[in-house]
C-alpha cells in the first residue's frame, strides 16, 4: 500500500513546489510584463495579462532620464566591497569560533544574530549625523561599511556553520606540518570551504544589492545604487507604473541573471554539511 502511494505523493509535492514557485516569481513577472505596457494599460481595471500593445518606450524613457550604468555601477562596489571586507572579517572570526571555542561563543554568536533584529530606523539618527561629522555621507565606502556591518551576522554564522563540518584533525596536521595561521586559513581551511564560501559570497552580494533603507537615507545622487535608482520614479505627481516598472526590471535583472547561473553553487553551498 506504501508503494502504490509514493508516486501519488511524489506527484502532490511536485504539483505544491510548482505552486508555491510560482506564486513567488508571479510578482517578478507582473513587473517585467507592465514595464512593457503603455501607462494606461498599466493601471488598466482588469488588469491586461498578455494581451495588450507591448512597446518598448518605458525603456527608452528611463534610459533618457537617468544615468542607469551610474547606478548599475555603484551597486556592483557597494555590493561586491562590502561582501569582500566582510568576508576579510569574518573568515577570521568564524575559524575562531569553530575550532578554538570558548565558553562564551555560543552567546557571542546568539548576541550577533540578535542585532538583525533591531530596527534601522532606531538607529538611523546617530549613523547619519556620525556620517556627516566623518564625510562619508553619499559616498561609496560609506555605504560598503554599513552594508558590511548590517550582514556580518549572517556571514559569520554561515560560515562557522560550514567551518565547524570540517574535521579539525586536517588543521592539526597542517600546524604539525609547520603552517602558520595565516598558511592555515588560506590554503588549508578556504580550499576546503569553497562551496559555503560561495554561497555566502552570494547570499550577502543579494542581501547588499537589495538594501533600499539604508541607500536612500544615506545618499543623495553621487553614490546612488539601483534602490534609489527605483525609488526616484515616485514622484509627488503620482506613481508611472509603466516606467517604474521598467526601472525595477533594469535594476532586478543582473542580480535574477547572476542567480539563475548560480542556482546549483548556492544550493550546494546551502545544503554543505546538512546531511553526514
Amino acid at each position: 500500500m506504501a508503494r502504490a502511494t509514493t508516486p501519488r505523493r511524489k506527484s502532490i509535492n511536485t504539483a505544491l513546489a510548482w505552486a508555491v514557485g510560482l506564486l513567488i516569481f508571479f510578482p517578478i513577472l507582473w513587473t517585467i510584463l507592465t514595464s512593457f505596457k503603455i501607462e494606461a494599460q498599466a493601471i488598466n481595471d482588469p488588469p491586461l495579462f498578455l494581451f495588450f500593445d507591448w512597446t518598448l518606450e518605458n525603456y527608452a524613457v528611463v534610459q533618457e532620464r537617468s544615468d542607469y550604468m551610474r547606478y548599475l555601477w555603484n551597486s556592483i562596489i557597494i555590493a561586491g566591497g562590502s561582501t569582500l571586507l566582510g568576508l576579510i572579517v569574518a573568515v577570521p572570526a568564524a575559524w575562531s569560533m569553530a575550532f578554538v571555542p570558548s565558553k562564551r561563543t555560543k552567546d557571542i554568536l546568539m548576541w550577533m544574530l540578535s542585532t538583525k533584529m533591531l530596527p534601522a530606523v532606531g538607529v538611523l539618527y546617530p549613523i547619519y549625523l556620525l556620517f556627516i561629522k566623518l564625510g562619508l555621507l553619499d559616498s561609496r565606502i560609506g555605504l560598503v561599511i554599513v552594508l558590511m556591518l548590517i550582514n556580518l551576522p549572517i556571514i559569520v554564522w554561515m560560515l562557522y556553520t560550514y567551518f565547524r563540518e570540517i574535521p579539525g584533525e586536517i588543521l592539526e596536521a597542517a600546524r604539525m606540518d609547520g603552517a602558520t595561521l595565516k598558511e592555515e586559513i588560506l590554503y588549508v581551511l578556504t580550499p576546503m570551504a569553497v562551496p559555503g564560501i560561495a554561497s555566502t559570497v552570494l547570499l550577502n552580494i543579494i542581501l547588499a544589492w537589495n538594501e533600499a533603507f539604508w541607500t536612500l537615507n544615506l545618499t543623495a545622487a553621487k553614490a546612488a545604487p539601483l534602490t534609489a535608482f527605483i525609488a526616484s520614479y515616485s514622484s509627488p505627481e503620482g506613481l508611472f507604473y509603466a516606467k517604474l516598472s521598467a526601472a525595477s526590471t533594469m535594476a532586478i535583472a543582473p542580480i535574477l541573471i547572476l542567480g539563475w547561473f548560480s542556482q546549483k553553487q548556492l544550493v550546494r553551498g546551502l545544503t554543505f554539511g546538512a546531511v553526514k
